[in-house]
């Protein structure tokens, strides 16, 4: 079977996951909550993006999801936090079918228990049971099924929270365009800007499916968001990729601003305590804000049990973030009087809003307030259709065979400090960082980047993938 849990949800090639694999993993992730204690006959929420498989995979999992004895309840097109918050509301389990910013050609599903994101253990068990009903007829039958709509009451609630953000009018006078794509975030964007003031700017909107990665974004959209921005005028430009739980955001100019630093300007705009983040969020992360941090693998359900060992540690104000900039609440949040639920999941909506409420109270542009974080300049891109073997073995070589490390490094400099809790994160003498990682859930490989100044780190990324591209085993 060629699909499989990455960093976040399941994950294959369209063609695989549409028909009986889809119903395979929604019957085994069914059990899987029977066997955690959800009672039969319990709703069961579902919402997928706008890429083509996506419609015909949610309706085999809702059929299937039917014939195990659970209620499936339709939120239709929503960002991923909104049906995350929906399904917490009323105590439901859900299936988000989405393969985030991935191709077209792939999709996948991501999996919640009725508290939260699903951990590595739920991940291990539901593959387990996957495995033994591959046989079971019921099991991988294919049918279309449907569910009572929830889709308005879900996105409303999620609508509620946003507004609770900000005060009132905190955008008033701003032009903030919203690259729309396909992103099923686009709408609930648009009217959160209106509600703060904004004069929004609806850019971009497509029919076509186009995979948006947040945190490799293409040159040819950077190109795009700058001519948006100069001929708009525009204060910021706020977008997500195709699931709506990973933000982008520019500044005046269309340049898009780094997720990690969303994710610490939320942290302080919280006042958060306790911050979990992968180990590729930039390194001066602890030397820019008032709270303790933990590093992670990279991954969302890393992200999330260094926030629960935290939280069972009896901590309070504890979030967690991803060099993507997706946010996750562990805690309930206290803001200018209003509470913010946990939300235990990733969600764009929140650091975009954070950074424009900042800037705006404090009148100054985007770009003003990037240029006041002392952070080194941090860079990252990746190498597609990489096969996994083989970024499996230049790993391993990397690893094991300090010669073959040494004769890759040489042309960029010598190695003075190794980590392997994610990839290989390397620190060169002088202080620059490379660091190689294997994408978790495509065939790429990931190559992140940090230095004092933003040619160096230029030429280090540059050098580190034509590095990667002409190593040979």
């Amino acid at each position: 079977m060629s699909v499989k849990f990455g960093t976040s949800g399941l994950r294959g090639l369209s063609d695989d996951l549409v028909g009986s694999v889809s119903a395979l993993y929604a019957t085994a992730f069914c059990k899987h909550m029977n066997a955690l204690g959800l009672a039969a006959g319990s709703p069961i929420a579902i919402a997928r993006d706008f890429r083509p498989s996506s419609p015909e995979i949610a309706a085999t999992v809702m059929a299937a999801i039917q014939r195990a004895g659970y209620e499936p309840v339709d939120c239709g097109t929503i960002p991923t936090p909104a049906l995350a918050l929906y399904a917490s509301s009323i105590g439901a389990a859900a299936l988000m079918v989405t393969g985030s910013h991935i191709p077209a050609d792939r999709n996948g599903i991501k999996f919640y228990r009725p508290d939260g994101e699903i951990d590595k253990r739920d991940e291990e068990a539901i593959t387990l049971l996957a495995k033994s009903l591959e046989d079971d007829a019921t099991a991988t039958a294919v049918a279309r099924g449907t569910g009572k709509s929830a889709e308005a009451e879900a996105a409303d609630l999620f609508l509620r929270r946003n507004k609770d953000l900000l005060p009132p009018d905190a955008l008033k006078g701003k032009r903030i365009g919203v690259y729309q794509h396909s992103s099923v975030a686009r709408d609930l964007q648009m009217a959160v800007l209106e509600h703060f003031g904004a004069t929004a700017f609806a850019l971009g909107r497509s029919d076509r499916f186009i995979p948006v990665d947040t945190e490799a974004v293409s040159a040819e959209t950077i190109s795009l968001l700058a001519q948006w921005s100069d001929d708009l005028s525009l204060d910021a430009i706020i977008s997500t990729d195709g699931d709506g739980d990973r933000p982008l955001v520019t500044d005046e100019h269309g340049l898009p601003l780094r997720g990690d630093f969303l994710g610490l300007l939320s942290a302080r705009f919280l006042g958060a305590a306790f911050v979990a983040t992968p180990v590729t969020s930039n390194s001066g992360i602890e030397s820019n804000g008032d709270f303790a941090v933990r590093r992670t693998q990279v991954g969302s359900p890393y992200v999330i049990a260094a926030m629960n060992e935290d939280i069972a540690a009896g901590h309070a104000k504890v979030l967690g973030f991803e060099a993507n900039g997706g946010l996750m609440l562990g805690t309930d949040f206290e803001l200018s009087g209003k509470t913010i639920a946990a939300l235990p999941t990733r969600d764009s909506f929140l650091p975009a809003l954070a950074v424009l409420g900042i800037a705006a109270a404090r009148q100054v542009p985007l770009s003003a307030l990037v240029s006041e974080f002392k952070l080194p300049v941090a860079l990252s891109d990746r190498l597609e259709n990489f096969p996994t073997e083989r970024s499996q073995a230049l790993m391993q070589t990397l690893r094991n065979a300090p010669a073959a490390l040494s004769d890759f490094l040489s042309p960029l400099g010598s190695v003075v400090k190794t980590s392997d809790i994610d990839g290989l994160r390397m620190t060169l003498e002088d202080g620059s960082i490379l660091h190689l990682r294997p994408s978790g859930n495509a065939p790429e490989m990931r190559c992140y980047v940090e230095a004092i100044d933003l040619p160096t780190a230029q030429t280090l990324l540059k050098n580190g993938l034509q590095r990667i591209a002409s190593w040979k085993a």
